[in-house]
């Protein structure tokens, strides 16, 4: 696999550097993901008390943790490693919503 560049790696807004999605995330689990992340900071917005803005920020870390945007840098995984960071998340992800 060929090194990521830094236009591959980060966006730039405002002149504060983020950390782009990782791109090898397949379609369908990467839609899955995006849906948790807007759901954790929806739910930021309109959390009712402390345990449920703890449990939403909860659901954001692991959706960005996920999208590769949070954690150990994509492009310093190993193509195992990132299949496995995305799939622990959803995992994870799905499980709260059993509860």
């Amino acid at each position: 696999m060929a090194e990521a560049t830094d236009e591959e790696k980060w966006l730039v807004v405002d002149g504060r550097r983020w950390r782009r999605t990782d791109p090898a995330i397949p379609a369908a689990e990467l839609a899955r993901l995006k849906s948790h992340l807007g759901r954790g900071r929806s739910g930021v917005r309109s959390a009712a008390d402390d345990a449920a803005l703890a449990a939403t920020r909860h659901r954001t870390q692991l959706a960005k943790v996920g999208l590769g945007e949070r954690g150990t840098p994509w492009w310093e995984q190993s193509e195992e490693e990132r299949r496995h960071r995305w799939e622990s998340a959803l995992a994870e992800l799905d499980a709260l919503d059993e509860d």
